[in-house]
């Protein structure tokens, strides 16, 4: 597993609604009865009369932050994956992708390092969900830096946007001095020439990983920051296939319907002959334990991205 200073993402959504709200007075925030765990009440500290609880009904929460949207207002509305792409999927598609209404779906404990909650919570499936709405921007950071970038530019973005968050402390990679983001772009960590690792959220500190095994062992692994899975920076996926030939993907997500089938797409359409593997949740159901133990456990970590990259390039 990636080592150094780790923060989990969910507490830095909160320290950016907070910022926000410090600047734009359009921006209210809505949630589920788990302002303590989704980090909203950081902001309903600061701006108590513009934080809203919904109680234990997600999908009423999506009907209120479509129905304040469109009054002209900025609403965050916040719950855990599994509840706010999966139990309130209708909702969210009816209500706020159909009108194009400009809410923004914070989700924080997604993927299997929500950990000892286990299987009913570990929400695998919620980018292929969201990414299936017309005109839905999705979009999962890789650490505190990019959360806080990701929140801020989902506020100037004018539509619906889901932004994935996590439970698990994510290594702090990018330096908040001379980070930018951009929705729809992805960012190049490391140059490589044999392989591409393309990643987001967790699993990018892990592709770093991997590539300084590679290193090691004489293999060149390019290390991409997918952040953005809708829309997707077809441009970066092009380049790297053409020049590395190789592509691994990398997600705490389900291979269906996720970052990978999003890269696959690409690549299909554009008919290169680069071969792709997918690093993710497969066909299954996670389970109770500790998030890191269940990383590994899945794969989803720096050894097995490196052993999945090898076993591509001698095929």
């Amino acid at each position: 597993m990636a080592d150094g200073k780790k923060i989990a993402t969910r507490q830095s959504y909160g320290e950016a609604l907070r910022e926000l709200g410090a600047l734009h007075d359009d921006v209210v925030v809505l949630d589920a009865d788990l302002a303590n765990a989704t980090k909203t009440d950081i902001f309903k500290k600061a701006f108590p009369d513009r934080h809203y609880d919904c109680g234990i009904a997600e999908s009423d929460m999506m009907c209120v932050a479509a129905g304040l949207a469109a009054t002209g207002l900025v609403p965050f509305a916040s719950s855990f994956a599994m509840f706010a792409a999966g139990r309130a999927f209708e909702q969210v598609r009816n209500s706020i992708g159909y009108p194009h209404l400009n809410v923004k779906i914070g989700a924080t404990h997604g993927g299997i390092s929500v950990g000892e909650d286990g299987a009913s919570h570990q929400c695998c499936e919620d980018f292929a969900l969201m990414r299936s709405i017309p005109g839905m921007v999705v979009m999962s950071p890789a650490d505190d830096v990019e959360a806080k970038a990701m929140v801020k530019a989902a506020y100037e973005h004018d539509g619906p946007v889901y932004m994935r968050f996590s439970r698990y402390g994510a290594s702090v990679i990018h330096d908040p001095d001379s980070f930018t983001f951009e929705i729809g772009k992805g960012e190049v960590l490391r140059e490589g020439t044999d392989v591409a690792l393309i990643a987001n959220g967790l699993l990018v500190a892990e592709a770093l990983e991997a590539a300084n095994l590679l290193a090691e062992q004489g293999v060149s692994a390019r290390v991409i920051d997918m952040a953005t899975i809708k829309p997707l920076d077809e441009e970066l996926v092009l380049k790297a296939a053409k020049e590395c030939g190789r592509i691994v993907t990398c997600e705490e997500h389900s291979t269906i319907g996720g970052l990978g089938e999003a890269v696959c797409a690409v690549i299909a359409k554009h008919g290169l002959p680069c071969p792709v593997e997918r690093i993710g949740v497969n066909d299954e159901f996670g389970h109770s334990g500790p998030a890191g133990a269940l990383l590994e456990q899945f794969g989803l970590c720096g050894g097995h991205i490196a052993q999945a990259a090898k076993l591509l390039r001698r095929n």
